[in-house]
Parts: structure tokens; sequence; C-alpha cells
């Protein structure tokens, strides 16, 4: 009988030795996954270009209409407060935005609209024979993930995009956002 016990206890221990491994695996995949949380990405998806309007040679007046994204990889939302996206020219600030504060459910892309009027007096003449304006964009959300109402990280999305809005066509040809 000593034998038999001995051969029961064996079992017993070996059984619980693979629980022990088997839940160590779980969980390191689940850290590994899971719980690694990322910034979300900051886009322009589509811009189209309303009331354009040339006062003389070297000014420009327009409204464009943005399509910004929130893409949030995470497992947790993304809740990020009010916030500004700015368009330049030649590195100085021509138009502004507003960007509503919101929450990006996790694991999805949120979208919304902003409109962007853009008031420019000192356009160079090279822009404006060439018919392509060249803007930048910048802007920045900073919020937190919440994951699982209990772990809450602070992450910020940037946004930095370059646009060629053609003069003649009054459209954007050339979006990239990085």
């Amino acid at each position: 009988m000593a034998k038999e016990d001995s051969k029961r206890n064996s079992k017993c221990l070996a059984y619980v030795a693979a629980f022990v491994v088997f839940q160590t695996i779980i969980i390191v995949v689940f850290a590994l996954t899971v719980m690694r949380i990322k910034s979300p990405k900051l886009r322009f998806g589509a811009v189209a270009v309303e009331n354009f309007s040339t006062a003389n040679t070297n000014s420009v007046s327009m409204t464009l209409n943005a399509q910004v994204t929130v893409k949030n990889t995470n497992f947790g939302h993304f809740k990020y407060p009010n916030s500004t996206v700015t368009i330049l020219y030649g590195g100085m600030a021509v138009g502004e935005a507003f960007i509503p504060s919101g929450r990006a459910k996790a694991r999805q892309t949120k979208k919304f609209n902003v409109t962007v009027d853009i008031t420019s007096a000192q356009i160079s003449s090279n822009d404006m024979n060439s018919g392509v304006l060249t803007l930048t964009s910048e802007a920045k959300l900073n919020g937190k993930v919440h994951l699982m109402k209990v772990i809450k990280k602070k992450k910020s999305a940037d946004m930095s995009c370059t646009m060629a809005v053609n003069l003649a066509t009054r459209a954007v040809q050339k979006l990239e956002c990085k």
C-alpha cells in the first residue's frame, strides 16, 4: 500500500505542477497581448475645400472640411479632453479648428468632422504660379486609456499631416499623415 500512496502522491504533484505551468503561460500571453497599452493614432481621413477665394495675387481664403479619425487599438477605451488642430503654411499658423472631448471605444476608430477657416496674406508667388498650395497640420490629443476599469494609463495621439491643395481644381491632391 505504501507504493500506491506514493504513486498517487506523485501523480497529484505532477497534475499540480502541470496546472501551475499552464496558468503561468496563460498569464504571460494575457500580459503580452491585452495588457500592452499603445498610443492611439490621430489622422485626417478626408479633406474637402470649400469657399475658396483669392483677393489679390498673394492672398488666399478658404474653408477646409476634414474628417478626423482617432484609431484606438487597445483593449480599453481612450478618453480625451478638448483639443485643437492647427493648419500651418510655411511654419506659420493660418487656421485652427476645435476638437471636442470624446471617447474612442476599445479596438475601434472614432470619426468626426472639423471645419477650418484658412486665411493667409503671405502666400509665396512660387506657390501661386505653380497652382499648388502645401499646408501642414498638427494636433495632439492627451488622454487616458482605461483598461478593465482598473488600469488607467496616460497616452497621447499626435498628428502631423501634409496636404497639397490644387488652386485650380480647389481639391486636395495629396494627403500624407505620419
